[in-house]
């Protein structure tokens, strides 16, 4: 049994070098470790009370305590959200870093990814995919979008038949060909009302879920391709028999067994650039993309350089740095084996050393916009993001790859690829996950075991102690000082979000004019504001950039206010403004008040009191952080929310217009709507909704942090009512966690020695770039 966990293991750890994979081994060995005492002492636990009739309140929280630390996964998934356009390289990329050549299907003509795609290695023996279909309810909604758009289309007049345009009218033939798929023939001219009794022509499973396994990757690969790949509207009736589901997929997750070149709990995620038409798939388009914690924004080589596509994407991303969880953003150029050598020889400028071979003009133009780029993103990020933020201070926020040459290697060497760079990027983020997890849990764990071994001390009851050094009135005081300290850092957006509303109001109008205006007048436009307004404002499609009239109305506000929004959820520097440092800063307070209580009470350096206090009061606190990110979203989008729930009654207006001049008359509608709205608050209504929203997260931090110190300072002050007779002896458990507390220092100082050999081995003239145990430096955070 222990041949075969050590070969598991050794078969999960395949993707690291030895040296990473030595540190992941301890920091195993301590979690494992950790589980079985904590195991153990559950079991003691529900034996000690097993016959009692009743449970006192002290044992009931240790046994929850030991339930939630037992049960709590090992990693949370590291999600790396790869963002692009349709036919930006995503799946390549994709392929090429798991190295399993046209796995996903990549974009050819008329062929792309069409759903949001979950890719990761896991325990599983063969190659799975879980294919996720809309629920019933999502169905009807999506079905209604459906006959929507086609019915705005039939009451197309001739004047505006006239100004229909292509992209208009794919979307209206991809919502013909969706009915088509699932009702059959004819079913276009059906009313909603019609379709929603009909019989489907494919079978829908009851739990919405398809499961598909092989044991090879090609194999799954030809079952898989027909539900993720945008299917042509030529195929025969019969081709289209196991591939009439595809209009009710939501997203699909792919799990490979385990592999040497992704690790297991890294999940890259194929995001698709604008969103969806369908409500459902939109709002899960942009949580994919919020919980992510790295970002790469996909754009190839001829798009790189100013496309707008390009420039949406990018804000996007930093807008998920400001709301989600993502803490990383770089660029990622894609088909940078693309070049035509005579014209970059005209336009390089003279004095560069001469170009020997196509190779070379590759790797100095790539280097070229490396520079280039690099500089232009630092420069976009610290306009938007805190200064002192880690990804601001990486050499590398710009990758330059290739994985066409990845395979072939006419022109690059798989190094110059850079296929295994961000390979060696995923690993180091795991990794240092790793450390951050076992490092709480082991820490959490230690804490609680102190506490259950002060239960059954012998020791004068830390009560007396707590009521001589006023302890509960110190806790009192530093709360009140924290959330004034909170208040204060809220009260920072006061200023930006009244001048963002300033300018809001000043600007509106030309923002909406440039939205609803276009070059070529109404052609191309009548459907698309008429889908904007069915969607209350924002429209995706495939075929059209993403329309947001919500967010470019509210864009002053944020353009003000995200400077200060990043610096108050920021982590690290502690300034006027950022929120963390004062909850760290309550936190060192009350651990300095546990080491003056033990100096003038003579505790022991390791007695339990003050080991424990100070430990719990770390757990209580660190779980803000999450708390925290959890609610951050809401403030942030509270803005354009506000703005949109304002909007709805214009928006559903505007929908209902019909007949000659239609796409003008909604243009009507939607300025004065709008119009009407700011003259009523409508920007006043949405600042005061985010200030309302700093204030209920203000008091769910005080109410968190009174709530579990006054239990903790109970809990710790507990013997009196004889609850040490009722636990079991859990002595040895606690020593066996002082020595796995002691063996994080130890990991820490192994990973660090490690480290330094293995630089010292390599030496300064060593490359790094794509050998499979180089080092390269961690990823930001």
């Amino acid at each position: 049994m222990k041949k075969k966990r050590r070969s598991d293991r050794d078969q999960r750890l395949r993707a690291f070098p030895s040296v990473e994979q030595s540190a992941l081994k301890e920091y195993d060995r301590l979690e494992s470790r950790t589980r079985r005492v904590l195991s153990n002492t559950y079991q003691k636990l529900i034996q000690s009370v097993f016959l009692e009739d009743s449970i006192p309140n002290g044992v009931k929280y240790l046994i929850n305590r030991l339930l939630v630390l037992i049960e709590k996964p090992s990693l949370d998934p590291i999600y790396i959200g790869l963002l692009g356009s349709t036919g930006a390289g995503k799946s390549s990329l994709i392929n090429a870093i798991i190295q399993q050549a046209m796995f996903l299907p990549v974009s050819g003509e008329s062929t792309c990814t069409s759903c949001i795609v979950q890719v990761s290695s896991g325990c599983c023996e063969h190659y799975q995919a879980k294919i996720h279909l809309l629920s019933d309810q999502e169905w009807k909604e999506e079905l209604k979008n459906l006959t929507q758009l086609l019915h705005m289309t039939e009451e197309r007049d001739g004047e505006e038949a006239d100004l229909w345009d292509r992209d208009e009218a794919v979307d209206a033939d991809e919502a013909t060909w969706k009915l088509r798929v699932i009702y059959g023939a004819g079913v276009e001219g059906k009313k909603y009302e019609d379709l929603l009794s009909a019989r489907p022509r494919v079978k829908i499973p009851a739990s919405r879920v398809i499961l598909l396994q092989a044991e090879e990757a090609r194999e799954l690969s030809v079952k898989l391709d027909p539900y993720i790949r945008t299917q042509r509207r030529d195929q025969e009736e019969e081709e289209l028999a196991e591939t009439q589901i595809w209009p009710l997929i939501k997203h699909v997750e792919v799990t490979l067994p385990r592999s040497a070149l992704i690790p297991e709990g890294v999940v890259l995620v194929d995001i698709p650039g604008t969103g969806d038409f369908n409500c459902k798939r939109d709002e899960m388009w942009k949580k994919t993309i919020d919980k992510c914690s790295a970002i790469w924004v996909i754009s190839d080589i001829e798009r790189v350089s100013g496309a707008r596509a390009h420039e949406e994407l990018l804000s996007e991303s930093i807008r998920a740095c400001q709301r989600g969880l993502c803490r990383d953003i770089a660029l990622v150029v894609t088909k940078t084996d693309k070049l035509h050598l005579p014209e970059y020889l005209r336009e390089r400028k003279m004095g560069n050393p001469v170009i020997q071979s196509q190779r070379d003009a590759i790797l100095e133009r790539n280097e070229t916009i490396k520079l280039k780029r690099n500089r232009l993103l630092k420069e976009r990020l610290k306009r938007k993001l805190p200064a002192d933020l880690k990804v601001l201070e990486a050499s590398d926020l710009v990758y330059t790859v290739s994985a066409q040459e990845y395979w072939k290697q006419a022109l690059l060497t798989e190094e110059q690829t850079e296929i295994p760079k961000l390979r060696e990027y995923i690993r180091k983020r795991l990794l240092d996950e790793k450390r951050r997890m076992v490092t709480k849990y082991v820490t959490e764990a230690f804490g609680l075991l102190l506490l259950m071994e002060g239960f059954s001390s012998a020791d004068s009851l830390l009560n007396e102690h707590l009521h001589m050094s006023g302890l509960r009135q110190f806790v009192g005081e530093k709360t009140e000082m924290l959330e004034k300290a909170i208040e204060q850092s809220f009260a920072r957006m006061e200023q930006p979000l009244r001048e963002g509303v300033q300018v809001a109001r000043s600007a509106y109008r030309r923002i909406l004019g440039a939205c609803l205006v276009r070059s070529r007048g109404n052609q191309g436009f009548h459907q698309t504001l008429k889908a904007v307004c069915l969607k209350h404002g924002v429209y995706a499609s495939r075929t059209l950039a993403r329309i947001d009239l919500n967010e470019a109305i509210t864009r002053p506000i944020y353009d003000q206010i995200d400077p200060v929004f990043g610096d108050i959820f920021r982590a690290s520097k502690p300034t006027s403004s950022a929120l963390m440092p004062h909850i760290d800063a309550f936190k060192h307070s009350l651990q300095e008040k546990m080491t003056e209580i033990r100096i003038r009470n003579g505790w022991k350096y390791d007695s339990y009191k003050k080991s424990f206090l100070i430990q719990e009061i770390s757990a209580i606190l660190g779980g803000l952080e999450d708390y925290i990110l959890r609610r951050k979203r809401r403030i942030y989008e509270s803005v354009t929310s506000s703005v949109q729930s304002d909007l709805r009654p214009c928006y559903e207006e505007a929908a209902q217009i019909t007949g000659k001049k239609a796409c003008e008359r909604m243009k009507d509608v939607i300025r004065r709507g709008v119009d009407r709205q700011v003259a009523e608050g409508m920007f006043e209504r949405a600042r005061e909704r985010m200030q309302h929203q700093f204030q209920l997260l203000k008091r769910g931090i005080t109410e968190k942090v009174k709530g579990s110190v006054a239990t903790m300072l109970t809990l710790a002050s507990s013997q009196g009512d004889g609850l040490y007779k009722e636990l079991a002896d859990i002595r040895s458990e606690h020593k066996e966690m002082e020595k796995l507390h002691r063996g994080l220092r130890e990991a820490a100082e192994n990973a660090q020695l490690r480290r330094a050999m293995q630089n010292f081995l390599l030496g300064p003239s060593s490359s790094t770039a794509g050998h499979p145990n180089a080092t390269l430096p961690p990823p930001r955070e």
